[in-house]
């Protein structure tokens, strides 16, 4: 555990930082199902506003 004690003498715990690593581009077919996700979610968000306009 790696610890470090400052000059007041109070103990600090650091959490160890995970090694970094850089984000891949997402394949055709993961673009497609954000194209869908993206696609479903505002025809919900849609129906919601027009719903609300409706019962008002």
């Amino acid at each position: 555990m790696y610890t470090t004690v400052n000059e007041d003498g109070i103990l600090n715990n650091y959490a160890t930082e995970p090694q970094m690593y850089y984000a891949e581009y997402p394949a055709i077919w993961e673009q497609r199902r954000y194209v869908i996700q993206g696609a479903v979610a505002s025809l919900f968000v849609t129906g919601l506003v027009l719903f609300g306009f409706a019962v008002s």
